[in-house]
C-alpha cells in the first residue's frame, strides 16, 4: 500500500535499489540481519518478539514495471499453546515475492505522478520511491501466512483437566472419580440411616447393661 511519508534509508527494512538502476534484468543479492518490529505476528497468539534478530535472504531483481523482490526471513517466534497454556517457540520461515513499482516518470526519470494520485489504483500496490522500498508491509503479510492459527506445545498435546486444570501431559493417569449426584444424595441417606442405627443400637446396650446391674 502507498504511503505519504518519506522512506527513511536508516530503517533496516527499507531497502537500496539504486545499485540496481533501471536496468531490466540486473540482479542484486542481500542477506541482512535486522530486529523485528513491534507486533510482527498475531496478535495474542503467537508472533516474533520486538528485537529479536530476523534474518533476511533478499533477491532483487529490476524489471520493466519496477523491482521484484524475492525473499526468505527466519526467526523465532514465541507464543502460548493453546490447549495446555504453556510457552510456545517455533523457528519460522517465512517466504515472499513482491512487486514494488515506478511511480510514473518521464524519459528523464522525473516522476510526474506522485504514488497515491489514484487512490483505487494505488490501494494494493507498493512503490519504489526515491530508489528506495519498505519491506515491512511485505514482511508482516508473509510472516502471518506462516505462523500457526492456533500453536500447541507438542503434537497431540492433552491440554488442561476440565476440572482441576491440571496440565494432562505431566500426569498422563490423571483423573477424577465420576459421582452421580443423585447416587451421592442416596449415599449420604444411607450414611445418615446407619449412624441413626448406630444410636439407637447405643441406647438398647446402654438399658441392658443398667438391667443387669439392677
Amino acid at each position: 500500500m502507498a504511503s505519504n511519508a518519506r522512506l527513511d534509508h536508516r530503517n533496516p527494512l527499507v531497502i537500496d535499489t539504486h545499485e540496481l538502476g533501471r536496468r531490466p534484468g540486473a540482479l542484486q543479492r542481500l542477506t541482512r540481519e535486522v530486529d523485528a518490529p513491534k507486533d510482527l505476528g498475531i496478535q495474542g497468539v503467537v508472533g516474533v518478539p520486538e528485537g529479536a534478530p530476523m534474518e533476511l535472504e533478499l533477491r532483487l531483481e529490476s524489471v520493466m514495471e519496477g523491482v521484484l523482490v524475492t525473499g526468505t526471513a527466519r526467526a523465532t517466534a514465541k507464543g502460548e499453546c493453546v490447549r495446555c497454556l504453556e510457552p510456545v517457540e517455533l523457528e519460522l520461515e517465512a517466504d515472499f515475492q513482491e512487486m514494488f513499482t515506478y511511480p510514473d516518470a518521464d524519459d528523464r526519470g522525473r516522476v510526474i505522478a506522485e504514488p497515491g494520485d489514484d487512490a483505487e489504483d494505488d490501494e494494493d500496490r507498493l512503490f519504489v520511491e526515491d530508489g528506495l522500498i519498505d519491506l515491512e508491509p511485505v514482511l508482516r503479510d508473509a510472516v502471518v501466512l506462516a505462523l500457526p492459527m492456533q500453536p500447541v506445545c507438542q503434537e497431540g498435546c492433552p491440554g488442561l483437566c476440565s476440572e482441576c486444570g491440571a496440565r494432562l501431559a505431566d500426569d498422563p493417569d490423571h483423573h477424577h472419580d465420576a459421582v452421580d449426584i443423585r447416587w451421592a444424595a442416596l449415599q449420604g441417606f444411607a450414611d445418615s440411616l446407619e449412624a441413626g442405627d448406630k444410636d439407637e443400637m447405643s441406647g438398647a446396650e446402654a438399658g441392658v447393661d443398667e438391667k443387669q446391674e439392677k
